[in-house]
């Protein structure tokens, strides 16, 4: 399969079958047929009624972990999360070029991502099947996607995605795989755990290409200069601040240290501690 009959089924395919998609092997279109192709950024991803978006906001638990309707809330988040985290990747599959050897690499590394999330996906809907829940059973949002518009080069894409949606991740991994674990809920912890060592992979993706990109600039501030506004760092943390898996992932110690110190007016990072 060519990688833009596999991006495109996954960015504009509806179904879970779509976005799910894995060939045994994708190639890269010719170089200069995909350069003449005009790629037009959706809206939205396409999706079915079942899994779509809303304008209906769910509020994320607060804690009460121990109830199995938080659990299925938290873990209904989670699962959207990843889908559409393979949605904004497909995107940039189509969106930039692959006319190096080095783009080729990059979106090497984006596809072996995409498997990654997908199978978080699944690992997330088969815990929330176990409770009794499917996914769509909740509103699903949109909100990431929303940024895709202005990640209109791989290093913009790779500063929002690896170094600010997946960084904070590590955080939220480490911190709700803690509190399933201490609720005896080891099944939903064990996945966590495999998300958190994936996320450290796909962080330490994005370390690598942006210290290749940033050529004689300071890390921290060259990764500033590639968000959007109004996208700060304070969204590539979490309220409990995980040190040694961004160390894992490459990150210099005093780019972690400037990211933890890092404070506006974002409240995430700002919460009092959540109760279980």
């Amino acid at each position: 399969m060519e990688l833009s009959e596999f991006a495109k089924k996954i960015l504009f395919g509806s179904t879970l079958e779509d976005k799910l998609i894995r060939p045994d092997k994708i190639e890269f279109d010719d170089d200069q047929k995909f350069r003449e192709k005009v790629f037009n950024l959706p809206f939205k991803p396409a999706r079915s009624e079942q899994i779509g978006f809303s304008d209906e906001n769910i509020k994320f638990p607060k804690g009460h972990f121990h109830l199995k309707e938080k659990q299925a809330i938290a873990l209904h988040s989670f699962a959207n999360h990843e889908l559409l985290a393979c949605e904004m990747m497909a995107a940039a599959l189509l969106r930039y070029p692959h006319d190096t050897e080095e783009l080729k690499r990059f979106k090497r590394g984006i596809i072996n991502t995409i498997f990654d999330e997908q199978k978080h996906f699944k690992l997330y809907v088969q815990q929330l099947e176990r409770l009794g829940y499917s996914f769509g059973d909740y509103p699903l949002n949109d909100f990431f996607w929303s940024y895709m518009k202005d990640l209109d080069t791989p290093e913009k894409y790779t500063a929002v995605m690896a170094m600010t949606f997946e960084s904070a991740n590590l955080d939220f991994a480490t911190y709700y795989e803690k509190i399933f674990r201490d609720l005896g809920e080891d099944e939903i912890a064990d996945v966590l755990l495999e998300v958190l060592k994936d996320e450290i992979s796909h962080v330490g993706f994005g370390v690598r290409y942006l210290n290749k990109w940033r050529e004689d600039r300071e890390l921290w501030n060259y990764y500033i200069s590639q968000l959007p506004w109004p996208l700060t760092p304070a969204r590539s943390k979490g309220q409990h601040f995980a040190y040694s898996p961004r160390l894992k992932a490459g990150m210099p110690r005093e780019f972690i240290q400037s990211q933890k110190n890092y404070k506006d007016e974002f409240k995430v990072t700002k919460r009092k501690e959540w109760k279980q």
